[in-house]
């Protein structure tokens, strides 16, 4: 008896852990940016029904000062197909922007500009784009503390929040508030002056009248990061009245993640758990860093993180991420394992949520994650079938019927390029670890 209740006690405890079965997270790979950028302003927008985004300025593969550009592309989801437009209206290259979306215009913010001798300095640039046109407009008025690094978010589709960052020589307590309709700056309560707050590389976003941010890193000896969570909740009635409140919590810690709020929570996915400069090594002499594969999520709610290991390729150096459904979201560019700069592009999608119109990314009969996977993935059909799983030559190396939704046991196959077909139909490359 003691046993069975052992064995019963360690399966649902199993379960817990399990972030596959805790959040039903899929990944899809889709066509990628044709020029391999990271470190790149992102943001997503509707024009006429149709979900855009894009990506703005970065550092291109040879991870130098040279390699910084301002090139601009727009993904069509309808399309899947990328398309250079001009180049965002600056001068010299840019990374380390923000980019944000309100009523239908993109916002690009700040970043910073790198000289051959090595020097930095933080830009006060706004930038707008019309995606109705895919040009620019005249520039905004110049934010008045230059910012790099900054933690961007957008309230009520009406003003835009920048809350810290770095600024030329160190990290600032400011929050500069850029109202689009009026094209004016307003002074919110600066974060408490302690270096928990004052942080370059955080992520997050507004939910409801409370402005999340996690991870980034401080000001000190190789510029180590921090593991809390800092909340504003800001006042409806006096928007630049924002009371802060810090939460010690070792999971948020992480630099230079995507941040999106969703079904309630919030979420940060990728970064990587060490501060590094643009070329992807690490501030305090350790060598190159890794990118992470993780999904956070913060329920407001009951207080609690949630870690989802495994979830998404592994992918670091992110300056945003774009909403293209209730339930979709879009990472592209960034950096992958070994500093690689890519112009990968995936789709984040939470099966648990029915979007009301299917919106215009593709619908796939055949949804695998992770992707990448290590020893299992998960399966999620929308009847039924047969699985076939080859190598890249053809192969068969799996075959198995499979129910709806269900794990896949590809822990004797060998590491690679995995080609996985339902019914003989419809194919999705799988990655093994």
């Amino acid at each position: 008896m003691i046993k069975c209740l052992n064995l019963l006690m360690t399966c649902l405890i199993a379960l817990s852990l399990n972030p596959l079965l805790a959040q039903n997270w899929q990944t899809e790979q889709l066509s990628q940016i044709p020029e391999a950028v990271a470190n790149n302003a992102v943001a997503g927008a509707m024009v006429e029904g149709s979900y855009k985004v894009y990506s703005f300025a970065g550092i291109d593969t040879s991870k130098n000062y040279a390699g910084i550009h301002l090139n601009t592309w727009k993904y069509e989801a309808d399309t899947d197909m990328w398309t250079a437009l001009d180049p965002l209206p600056d001068d010299p290259g840019v990374i380390a922007a923000g980019a944000s979306t309100v009523k239908g215009l993109v916002y690009i913010i700040g970043g910073y500009h790198v000289a051959a001798n090595g020097s930095e300095t933080s830009s006060a640039r706004v930038n707008i784009l019309d995606p109705a046109t895919d040009s620019y407009l005249s520039p905004g008025m110049d934010i008045p503390v230059p910012i790099d690094d900054q933690v961007q978010a957008v309230y009520r589709d009406s003003l835009i929040y920048i809350v810290t960052g770095w600024s030329n020589s160190g990290n600032v307590r400011d929050v500069q508030i850029y109202d689009p309709s009026a094209d004016n700056w307003l002074e919110g309560t600066p974060v408490p002056n302690e270096s928990a707050y004052k942080v370059f590389g955080a992520s997050g976003d507004i939910l409801g009248d409370t402005l999340y941010y996690a991870g980034g890193a401080r000001y000190g000896v190789n510029f180590p990061l921090t593991g809390t969570l800092k909340k504003g909740y800001i006042n409806p009635e006096n928007p630049t009245q924002i009371d802060w409140q810090i939460v010690v919590a070792p999971e948020a810690l992480g630099y230079r993640m995507a941040s999106f709020v969703h079904d309630g929570k919030i979420y940060w996915l990728g970064g990587s758990q060490v501060s590094y400069n643009y070329d992807g090594i690490a501030y305090n002499g350790s060598g190159p860093v890794s990118s992470s594969d993780r999904i956070l999520e913060y329920d407001p709610e009951t207080g609690q993180f949630s870690e989802f290991e495994a979830a998404i390729p592994p992918t670091m150096d992110l300056r945003g991420i774009a909403k293209v459904g209730e339930n979709k979201y879009i990472v592209a560019g960034g950096m992958e394992e070994g500093q690689l700069v890519t112009g990968q592009t995936f789709l984040l999608r939470d099966l648990d949520i029915v979007p009301a119109d299917n919106g215009s990314i593709r619908e796939t009969h055949l949804s695998i994650y992770p992707n990448p996977a290590l020893d299992q993935f998960w399966i999620q059909l929308k009847t039924p079938g047969n699985l076939e799983i080859r190598d890249v030559q053809g192969k068969l190396l799996l075959s198995k019927a499979m129910t709806k939704h269900e794990a896949v046991d590809i822990s004797a196959l060998p590491k690679g390029l995995l080609i996985c077909t339902i019914d003989g139909i419809q194919s999705t490359k799988v990655v093994k670890r």
